[in-house]
């Protein structure tokens, strides 16, 4: 397709979006919750058409031999389409972002100074593999008043198109203009580019994927973007964790999902709590069928496992694959954390609470854990209803992006006729 017919194709979309996302900005609590309602039950109703649409794109992800973590990020089902409804109406349920007052005060000359939350207007959404993402970003963009431009993988084409198909009919049925959640329905990957350029109608960018969709979609684009890099997320067993929750814990952030960004890809262990913990730490973990990468140390007490290169300590698997890193102390463990990590999802187990304290303190991740699988960091999971995705930037928005980070806040000044001095 010509470059003349891909950003004919943008800016209608474009010109589209911006009266949309106008609109909804001025539609009230109550009619943003209700659309979000029609939308939920437009979703279940068209749920076989979903399951239809899905098993396209699984036939054609098997016939490609799409990697399993891939295909499990595609894959749907009752209970999927099920939690995605859930989702729409934990969304819903979510206390109003827009016209909060953040601060209030009087200020020179007896003018009255408040700073309020309102949308950021239009936000695109570049993501592989998860049909998901479909529903989420539209019902977070609908109760935060932003309109969404959605550009998902072509491995999700059948997916995307009958999840947006049932978004447009719930917001048809609310009265709503359906041009608010817009699917680009291209896949010509020469449109991206088109797309990044429009830095006129576009106001945020989140890009969900892998670490080349994120590296090209922030090397390209004019609009800023909120992103995340990859997950190098670990755990750190100290010399005073517990044997038998050091292991439920890191079988459950390694292997209950490991093509997920929150799943851990690097364990670290005290050099004193080697000999007591590793050996029932990696039975499980092999039992899984976990293929462990360790260090001479680590290797000394594990003989069968793989050495470990340098590489491996900031490598995102996304499989069963998991780095062993011994270090001397919590000191040790924090420095190695922030080299080589990725500022995503990483935790200390111990029963020491200062010890965990100042690893909480200074591991420098956009979630923090102690005693806990990072699988929680999720918007679902830390009660934001869903996500548009997981930030870690530190300006703006950082950690799971509900509805609140995407809000942005104006300055309202009230008067009685004064001007400046």
């Amino acid at each position: 397709m010509s470059e003349a017919v891909l950003r004919s194709h943008v800016d209608d979309i474009c010109q589209r979006t911006r009266p949309a996302a106008q609109a909804l900005a001025a539609a009230d609590d109550a009619q943003r919750q209700a659309a979000l309602e029609s939308c939920a039950q437009a979703i279940e109703q068209q749920h076989e058409a979903i399951l239809t649409a899905n098993a396209q794109d699984m036939a054609a992800a098997e016939a490609n031999a799409l990697a399993p973590a891939l295909c499990d990020r595609l894959r749907l089902d009752a209970g999927r389409i099920a939690d995605m409804v859930a989702g729409v109406r934990a969304v819903a349920s979510q206390r109003d972002p827009l016209g909060r007052v953040l601060d209030q005060r009087a200020i020179a000359q007896e003018l009255q100074l408040e700073k309020i939350t309102v949308p950021l207007g239009v936000v695109a959404v570049i993501y592989e593999s998860r049909p998901n993402v479909t529903v989420d970003t539209a019902a977070l963009c609908l109760r935060s008043g932003n309109a969404c431009i959605l550009r998902g993988g072509s491995e999700a084409v059948h997916s995307n198109r009958a999840l947006a198909d049932a978004l447009q009919e719930g917001l048809r049925a609310a009265g709503m203009n359906p041009d608010t959640v817009q699917l680009i329905r291209n896949q010509d990957r020469a449109l991206v580019p088109v797309l990044l350029s429009r830095d006129d109608a576009i106001d945020l960018v989140v890009p969900r994927g892998g670490e080349g969709l994120i590296r090209s979609v922030v090397a390209v684009s004019r609009i800023p973007v909120v992103k995340h890099d990859k997950g190098v997320c670990s755990l750190y067993v100290h010399a005073d964790a517990d044997v038998a929750m050091a292991v439920e814990l890191i079988v459950n952030a390694k292997c209950q999902r490991p093509g997920v960004c929150n799943a851990i890809e690097n364990l670290l262990i005290d050099r004193a709590a080697l000999a007591s913990h590793l050996p029932a730490i990696a039975q499980a973990l092999q039992a899984q069928g976990v293929e462990l990468r360790c260090d001479r140390e680590g290797l000394a007490v594990l003989p069968d496992a793989h050495p470990a290169s340098e590489d491996d300590w900031s490598e995102e698997y996304l499989d069963l694959i998991l780095a062993v890193k011994t270090v001397e102390d919590y000191q040790q463990a924090i420095a190695f954390t922030n080299h080589y990590g990725s500022h995503h999802s990483d935790g200390i187990i111990t029963n020491n609470g200062s010890v965990a304290e100042h690893y909480l303190r200074l591991v420098d991740s956009a979630a923090v854990y102690h005693n806990a699988s990072t699988r929680f960091t999720d918007g679902g999971q830390f009660g934001l209803g869903a996500e548009v995705g997981i930030s870690t930037n530190r300006l703006h928005a950082r950690g799971p992006m509900g509805i609140d980070e995407l809000c942005t806040y104006k300055f309202v000044v009230r008067g009685a006729g004064q001007a400046r001095k």
